[in-house]
């Protein structure tokens, strides 16, 4: 009956730590798990298109996408996609599949570039997309942004503020006037 109970116990407190560990993680999918989903829940996508030998997309990473506001923010208010722009996956997006024809397996750095990472317009790393409820590109946010930086863009887009802002200046108030609530 001991060892039973004991077993139930480290069982419970198991759970209880996956649980935990997981809401405190980024529920990062694949774009066709992201677009599916779209399907019974609308929800803007954040994209997070990196690399594997780029050192800024190693510190968005540790440093932005471990932050616990960010965490939940996202979780709440987004689909989360993680991409490597250089990989070799096979990826089904608006009806059409993309592939690597030129990734070499043997190479530790650059590899050649993914054709949807083309197709989405991404010309360095990290490039952090926001796509719409349709999984339409909205636009790319180019570069390491920290907690604080990313909400900006997070509340913006959530919002449909780009729906509103239609110029450079109307921009450079409204950035000017977030006041940012994540800690950093």
């Amino acid at each position: 009956m001991k060892k039973y109970i004991i077993l139930v116990v480290v069982a419970v407190l198991s759970i209880t730590t996956y649980a935990q560990k997981k809401a405190t993680e980024i529920k990062w999918m694949t774009i066709e798990q992201a677009v599916e989903a779209q399907k019974k829940n609308p929800k803007k996508i954040m994209l997070d298109a990196y690399t594997t030998w780029c050192g800024p997309c190693k510190l968005l990473d540790k440093n932005t996408f471990s932050n616990a506001d960010l965490i939940a923010y996202v979780n709440k208010n987004y689909y989360a996609v993680k991409f490597n722009a250089e990989g070799n996956d096979v990826v089904k997006y608006n009806g059409k599949t993309y592939t690597n024809p030129g990734f070499d397996p043997k190479k530790t750095g650059r590899n050649s570039q993914h054709q949807l990472s083309q197709v989405l317009g991404v010309t360095a790393y990290p490039t952090i997309l926001f796509l719409d409820e349709k999984a339409a590109i909205i636009t790319p946010v180019i570069g390491y942004r920290t907690a604080q930086e990313l909400e900006l863009y997070l509340t913006f887009f959530k919002e449909d503020k780009h729906k509103e802002i239609k110029d450079q200046e109307s921009w450079e108030k409204y950035s000017a006037a977030f006041k940012p609530t994540f800690t950093e």
